[in-house]
């Protein structure tokens, strides 16, 4: 079974269908009330919820999920069946299985009511039309390779007394999503040390991203977050608050930090916790989603959107 104990929390969809190729007859018997068994199409809705919620039990490596939604809809046709399943969650893993079991299932109930006089039922195809909601859905939309700086806040790493670990685990998941890392540091938690830092990376190399790690915490050495905080032009209140949020269902320490996040000219800065945990589940909040902010600070989604608008516009008024 897959560990789903990193993924973020969103809202799953998923719409699945299954055809069911029935003799004519079938569907006048079942419009007009006159299938032996009772009106099967209620009875596999049923069937289609029960199986939805109950997909764990049947196919092995799928999670326990609490399903929000489940949805059944029939159409008749000339020799076929087509029924469409919906499914919704707010989850960590996708609702597609759900989805397809819960297909499957009522098609099978309707064989099931309807196979006494109707020997050539057979059950065709059972897709997925659509999901929504995993994380490719979210994926920022870059039309250039993101920089980013890193930078470890420590007196005892910057003066070689002790190694670090969570610099290295911010650089290599940015690597991970492409990002190219312009600058690695170890700074001293000392004020005159760390803001002439990050200004360097922000107003001369630009970068897109500043990621700091240590020094967020109540500690008397802990004064990351009084140097940078004074730095942002405008405050990104919702990123820390994610971080922390998160973070707290895998560690009851994760109030205690001080975590912030801003922005300066065209940079996003995040001050991120010392601890590996702490970095790593931040990272799982942070990446790829904080990189929708770039094209964001840039004008380029709110022109993305007014494009697919009028371009709308445009093919409805020349089909008129």
């Amino acid at each position: 079974m897959r560990d789903i104990s990193r993924k973020v929390v969103s809202f799953r969809t998923a719409l699945a269908q299954a055809v069911l190729k029935v003799d004519p007859s079938t569907i006048e018997r079942i419009r007009n009330g006159e299938v032996p068994k009772g009106d099967p199409l209620p009875v596999a809705k049923v069937a289609a919820i029960q199986a939805a919620k109950n997909t764990s039990q049947i196919i092995p490596y799928c999670h326990q999920i609490a399903l929000e939604f489940v949805g059944v809809d029939f159409k008749l046709e000339d020799d076929q069946i087509t029924i469409e399943t919906t499914v919704k969650a707010a989850e960590k893993t996708g609702v597609e299985m759900e989805a397809l079991t819960a297909a499957s299932v009522a098609a099978l109930t309707i064989y099931d009511m309807v196979k006494m006089f109707d020997e050539k039922c057979e059950i065709g195809s059972v897709v997925l039309l659509k999901k929504t909601g995993g994380k490719s859905d979210f994926k920022p939309k870059l039309d250039r390779v993101a920089r980013a700086a890193v930078f470890v806040m420590s007196d005892r790493v910057s003066a070689g007394k002790s190694v670090d670990e969570s610099g290295k685990i911010i650089l290599q998941r940015l690597k991970d999503q492409g990002i190219d890392v312009v600058e690695f540091s170890c700074v001293s938690d000392d004020e005159t040390e760390i803001v002439p830092s990050i200004i360097r990376c922000t107003d001369e190399l630009e970068v897109d991203l500043v990621v700091t790690t240590g020094g967020t915490g109540v500690g008397p050495r802990d004064v990351t977050p009084d140097s940078i905080n004074g730095l942002f032009e405008r405050e990104m209140p919702g990123v820390a608050e994610a971080i922390r949020s998160y973070g707290q269902t895998h560690n009851p320490y994760a109030m205690l930090s001080r975590s912030s996040a801003g922005v300066r000219k065209k940079s996003i800065i995040v001050c991120l916790p010392g601890s590996r945990g702490g970095v790593n589940d931040a990272l799982d909040v942070l990446l790829p989603y904080v990189l929708h902010a770039i094209p964001m600070m840039e004008g380029k989604c709110h022109d993305e959107k007014k494009h697919a608008a009028s371009a709308a516009g445009a093919s409805e008024t020349s089909t008129k």
